[in-house]
């Protein structure tokens, strides 16, 4: 980042204090070698976890199962040029134990695209960052006129 290009880095906690404002972001995998990124609904886990709720049978689910992702969320305001972007790298995980998927089903995402047969996937945060934008556009014309 450059100094004064308008826009301020986000700590940790102001990421996940973000990202629990919204519900959509979307997850970043590989597929057939290339990036893919696909929306998706998720909640935070307790412990800063990010979690997904898709149908067992989905290519989703087989994509991302061990593998590294990125995940990302964020909130615009086009007619305020302001906003936010925080994205969460780690492993993701689909949730195995019968015991953490049932209480899962009680307090994880809920499906908007319910299927018969749904699994939980679980990205763990290694790596937290964010930026925020606060009237990008305000700015830069005030350093214009000045």
């Amino acid at each position: 980042m450059y100094p004064n290009d308008g826009f301020r880095e986000l700590d940790r906690q102001e990421c996940q204090r973000l990202l629990a404002t919204t519900p959509v972001g979307r997850i970043v995998h590989t597929r057939h070698a290339l990036p893919a990124v696909l929306p998706v609904n998720f909640c935070l886990d307790d412990g800063g976890g990010v979690l997904l709720r898709t149908s067992a049978a989905s290519e989703l689910a087989r994509a991302v199962d061990g593998a590294v992702v990125a995940f990302e969320a964020d909130e615009v305001d086009a007619a305020a040029h302001s906003g936010w972007s925080v994205v969460v790298t780690g492993r993701a995980t689909v949730v195995t134990d019968p015991a953490e998927h049932a209480r899962l089903c009680r307090v994880g995402p809920r499906s908007w695209a319910p299927s018969p047969e749904e699994v939980f996937v679980r990205i763990e945060p290694e790596l937290v960052t964010g930026r925020e934008l606060a009237g990008g556009r305000t700015m830069y014309g005030a350093r214009l006129a000045s």
